[in-house]
């Protein structure tokens, strides 16, 4: 318990160190905030302009479309908040920054986790909030407290999950010290296709999103109970199974840190 209560101070600590040095250039922070919240524009355009032609996709409407995108938008943004290192995790293995956290009284993980932290992205959580709340708005959702844990679950699932890709990508640095690029097609990518309910893209990415990269768990199905196009109330507690995707991330990595040998630097 001690161990654990340290853990949490330290890694407050690296928030802390990482949000002094930013704020050491105040206008290049808020300036890389906005182009964050500009990025992320992008994609809303695109939705908006197709509901300009369409009154709905896949039988929702755009004020419930952008509901299921605030939310994922969110949880990617939350992740690569807080997840970071692992996102650049690559360069640490390459320039050998990796020796030295080895031979550190602290677990690898916590140390890596405070190496880097993107508070930029509030600028993306910035417009995920605000379609978010379009979002309630304009859908006519009667919420209620089972609703409103739901949302919340979607949330920590969902950060849950795009941390589990992040350390998925670290892990495989181990045996390509290089970053592989076609990882982005899981954290980036899911961000871009993730804007629309899974069921859009067709059954088989449907199972595919539920049962080996769970973004349906965090995303679809919740999505359906706030809707009220399901009832039970499983669907409140689903987006915390995506959780699972933690576990095998981590076991790559530890199999990934027993055989590192050194890259040099």
């Amino acid at each position: 318990m001690k161990k654990i209560i340290s853990d949490i101070k330290l890694y407050k600590h690296y928030i802390s160190i990482n949000l002094r040095g930013m704020m050491q250039y105040k206008t290049s922070f808020f300036l890389s905030a906005m182009g964050q919240f500009l990025i992320s524009f992008n994609v809303f355009l695109g939705i908006f302009f197709l509901f300009q032609r369409f009154s709905k996709v896949e039988g929702f409407t755009y004020s419930q479309v952008l509901l299921c995108f605030s939310i994922l938008l969110l949880e990617f943004s939350l992740a690569e908040s807080f997840a970071r290192g692992f996102d650049t995790f690559s360069e640490m293995v390459r320039q050998g920054e990796f020796d030295r956290i080895l031979v550190r009284p602290r677990g690898e993980i916590l140390q890596v986790l405070g190496s880097n932290f993107e508070l930029t992205r509030i600028g993306r959580m910035l417009q995920a909030l605000v379609m978010f709340v379009y979002g309630v708005s304009k859908s006519g959702i009667d919420w209620n407290l089972l609703k409103i844990l739901t949302v919340f679950f979607m949330i920590l699932g969902g950060t849950s999950l795009f941390t589990g890709l992040f350390i998925l990508q670290a892990g495989l640095c181990f045996f390509t010290l290089e970053g592989l690029e076609i990882m982005n097609i899981f954290t980036d990518g899911a961000r871009e296709f993730g804007k629309y309910p899974m069921e859009v893209y067709g059954r088989k990415m449907l199972l595919f999103t539920t049962f080996l990269i769970p973004y349906s768990l965090v995303q679809y199905y919740p999505l359906l109970y706030i809707l009220e196009r399901r009832t039970s109330p499983l669907y409140v507690v689903l987006p915390l199974a995506a959780a699972w995707f933690l576990f095998p991330s981590l076991a790559l990595w530890k199999l990934g840190v027993r055989r590192y040998t050194s890259s040099g630097s």
